[in-house]
């Protein structure tokens, strides 16, 4: 599994939004999720669900503040999408499966491809780019053909083609993953015009929100693997920061 050595997990992780009641803003800036928590001595222990069977345990002065998590509709779109499409979502199990096995066939970690199809869609199957960009991970018209997509709205297909071609990118790009989602946002062609990222406000944006959560879905399942089990989460349903 291709794990990109500029990667690294230093943002603490998610929990399910159905667990998640509060959110823990932490001495070093960041901040987690957890369904409740208590001092057990000299340390605070966080539930990552409503039992008490998971959990991990930080010390006061690493904890600025808990604040209560209030219950939200799911979006419906993703915001850098239009069009008349209803907001069709898969099963979360049906989903992760896809990623999983997109990234098995392109040797990518399916937390990444799950990241992008966060940022791209929010899970939408039929969510439409102001640019035309089309489906779960908003593949361009000439992009689906080039990597042999028939219909962007069927989510094994994008799934397939927007995998195949992050994976042309990090080859490319000797598997720089900031550079590989900057062209996947604004295009090889900026990309190699600039030497780097591209100085566009919305693609810098685009690969920090795209990293920031792969770096939490990275440090969550080292979490959930310390406590024991990491549950099925859909891409699209994980809060963002």
């Amino acid at each position: 599994m291709r794990l990109p050595l500029q990667i690294v997990a230093i943002v603490l992780a998610f929990v399910p939004p159905a667990f998640a009641a509060e959110r823990v803003l932490l001495a070093n800036g960041f901040d987690m999720h957890c369904n409740h928590h208590t001092q057990l001595g000299s340390m605070i222990r966080l539930y990552m669900n409503p039992g008490e069977s998971s959990y991990i345990e930080l010390r006061p002065e690493e904890i600025a503040s808990f604040e209560t998590v209030p219950d939200s509709p799911p979006v419906s779109l993703a915001s850098n999408t239009a069009g008349p499409r209803t907001d069709t979502r898969l099963n979360p199990a049906d989903l992760n499966a896809m990623l999983a096995t997109a990234g098995q066939q392109h040797n990518l970690d399916a937390d990444l491809l799950a990241s992008v199809v966060k940022a791209e869609s929010n899970g939408n199957t039929h969510a439409v780019s102001r640019a035309g960009a089309r489906g779960l991970m908003q593949l361009m018209p000439e992009t689906a053909a080039e990597q042999g997509v028939v219909d962007s709205f069927r989510p094994d297909e994008n799934v397939r083609g927007g995998s195949a071609y992050l994976n042309d990118l990090l080859v490319r790009y000797h598997d720089n993953i900031a550079l590989a989602l900057a062209a996947y946002n604004a295009g090889p062609a900026a990309v190699d015009k600039y030497h780097g990222i591209p100085p566009y406000h919305e693609t810098r944006a685009y690969v920090a929100r795209v990293i920031h959560e792969f770096n939490r879905r990275v440090l969550a399942r080292q979490v959930y693997a310390h406590v024991g089990g990491f549950p099925s989460v859909d891409p699209a349903s994980t809060p963002s920061q």
